[in-house]
């Protein structure tokens, strides 16, 4: 029986955290593989199914801020002590901000590590974080990246000789429904953080000043910002109460993805978009701000959506009008994106992991 032990922080509701659920699940189902899944973060929240058979650990206490110094070390001990519990062929971390801490805290063991991260390539995580992943991550078996950018800038920081680019295993959302189905709606997905600019795409929406068309925003608050109030006030300076829906954080997404005409993405960092992948496997022609990665691995320019000049907003604005008046275009982009996306899927992008983690 082989031992797989996948590391994260939590499976809160996150990119990061259905890629691993997504793992978790096919993992399971391949033979003589027993799954253990360690969450060690401040919140122990499931938010993605698993399957009965995952086994799942969870620290006995409550990580608290005031007593930060003993409770990241009591993290520290819980995760020591459930993987020489559990005695793992090979370990598989995620999270930037957590992986050199997982790496630390398993010093000594003779077990395979390997890490995941998963923002933008050339984002500081700060002097204490970027110092210890150049400590800690040659010494990991392998690292995961999600483009190749991120390969280039890794190898150059010299961070470990075994690199692998693995994009995201992305769901393939199967269409039944007819073209009369759609409705007149610009859909973006994602958390209500600065990061993602839902401003600005609100912002170019008002302008266009189509009132068949709709804005969908799909996502909740995250990293203790006030996002929702602050949008909420927006457009209701804008007096777009009723073109602009807020949704919250929602299980069932595939149903907006399903019922929306365009996928609109205005991020400035990223690391591998999922969204940008479910939308493009629901049939959506898509346009996003061209950042350092991530976009560019999935959107071929003019072939299955727009790539736009990061925050060239006239230009973004130019290529989304033109999308919302032509059907036609909406059908050819929307078509490429669904057979783009294809090598992409679960299983071919787990398999990928699976294989590598294992020393393949």
């Amino acid at each position: 029986m082989i031992k797989v032990a996948l590391v994260i922080p939590s499976l809160q509701s996150g990119g990061m955290e259905r890629v691993m659920s997504k793992l978790a699940g096919y993992f399971a189902k391949k033979n003589n593989i027993e799954v253990h899944l360690i969450l060690y973060g401040k919140s122990r929240e499931i938010f993605f199914p698993l399957p009965e058979s995952v086994y799942v650990y969870k620290p006995s206490f409550v990580f608290t801020d005031h007593r930060r110094i003993v409770s990241t070390f009591k993290t520290l001990f819980f995760l020591r002590k459930i993987v020489k519990r559990i005695k793992p062929d090979t370990i598989l971390s995620f999270g930037e901000y957590w992986n050199s801490f997982v790496l630390l805290s398993l010093i000594g063991f003779d077990f395979p590590i390997y890490v995941s991260d998963r923002c933008q390539p050339t984002k500081s995580l700060g002097k204490l974080h970027d110092r210890f992943r150049k400590w800690l991550y040659p010494s990991a078996s392998g690292i995961i990246v999600q483009t190749s950018m991120a390969k280039k800038i890794y190898e150059r920081q010299n961070l470990n000789n075994n690199i692998k680019v693995i994009g995201n295993p992305i769901h393939q959302i199967s269409l039944n429904g007819k073209p009369q189905d759609k409705e007149n709606i610009i859909l973006t997905v994602g958390r209500l953080i600065e990061s993602k600019h839902h401003d600005r795409l609100i912002k170019i929406f008002k302008d266009l000043s189509l009132s068949e068309w709709k804005l969908v925003i799909v996502g909740g608050d995250a990293l203790k910002q006030s996002g929702l109030k602050e949008l909420k006030r927006l457009v209701k300076k804008l007096g777009m109460e009723d073109k602009v829906e807020f949704t919250g954080t929602v299980s069932d997404v595939e149903s907006y993805y399903k019922k929306s005409k365009i996928f609109a993405f205005t991020s400035s960092s990223e690391g591998f978009p999922n969204v940008i992948g479910e939308a493009m496997s629901a049939g959506l022609p898509v346009i996003a701000y061209d950042c350092v990665a991530g976009p560019s691995d999935l959107i071929e320019d003019e072939e299955n959506g727009f790539l736009i000049p990061l925050f060239n907003d006239k230009m973004y604005s130019k290529k989304l009008k033109d999308l919302m008046n032509d059907e036609k275009l909406q059908s050819r982009l929307g078509k490429a994106s669904k057979e783009l996306v294809k090598k992409f899927s679960v299983e071919n992008t787990a398999e990928e992991y699976y294989l590598f983690i294992r020393g393949a």
